[in-house]
């Protein structure tokens, strides 16, 4: 196995991260008795310990999964001085880390792992990964709005790729993003003269938030994580 697939089923980092720390001489292996600074696409075998940082990256049987809503006013951080860090708000004992961002003012599901590969395979924009919203504006939505919405909206330099966007009610409407460019439905509002008064994710893939209470988290169902891994791609044992 590769040293970056290693540590990140490790649950220490992602491999894009944990590439960085081999660059920068920070990971190292110990081999039939001797210690070797580890270097980019380095095997590992039966018998070998590696070490990022001094600390043994054991790899684990069993990956963590939970879903947490996410209420106003919880960061999308783990800075252990911000007293509103999500990672203090779900109380997990045990590493976990989020995979994506919800903005401070935003709620909803947000997905929590140890799964480097996964958290690295959902955070690549290229992979198109569904994530859907239900978003309440502050003044009534028009034909014209759903259709700009949906072909695209100038913001950040760029123009958003199409979306698929449904309106629920005079000022709700639920959107489907496959990109997550910074406050992304806030800013394209905004550009078409709307201003957001409430955004929810309510599914990332085939993930949902359904009944969940605000401010509480779950394990993921085997059949859930089962899925969630095909829909991505990746190997499902």
């Amino acid at each position: 196995m590769r040293i970056n697939k290693y540590i990140s089923e490790a649950g220490i980092c992602s491999r894009r991260e944990a590439d960085r720390r081999i660059a920068e001489g920070r990971v190292t292996v110990v081999r039939d008795g001797h210690r070797i600074c580890a270097e980019p696409g380095t095997d590992i075998a039966d018998g070998d310990s590696v070490y990022v940082d001094g600390v043994l990256a054991e790899r684990k049987k069993e990956n963590v999964y939970i879903i947490y809503n996410k209420p106003k006013g919880i960061a999308c951080t783990g800075l252990p001085s911000d007293p509103d860090n999500i990672l203090k708000a779900v109380g997990y004992d045990g590493f976990i880390t989020y995979v994506g961002r919800l903005d401070k003012d935003s709620t909803g599901l947000m997905l929590l792992t140890d799964d480097g590969e996964l958290n690295n395979t959902l955070a690549k924009a290229d992979n198109r990964h569904e994530k859907e919203y239900i978003c309440e504006v502050g003044r009534d939505i028009t034909d014209d709005f759903i259709r700009k919405m949906s072909e695209g909206v100038p913001i950040l330099d760029t123009v958003t790729r199409p979306c698929k966007v449904r309106k629920t009610g005079k000022r709700k409407f639920s959107i489907i993003l496959t990109q997550g460019l910074n406050r992304q439905i806030r800013r394209m509002c905004g550009a078409l003269g709307y201003s957001v008064v409430s955004l929810k994710r309510v599914r990332i893939q085939n993930l949902v938030l359904g009944d969940l209470e605000e401010g509480t988290w779950r394990h993921l169902t085997e059949k859930e994580c089962r899925e969630l891994k095909q829909s991505c791609g990746m190997t499902v044992e």
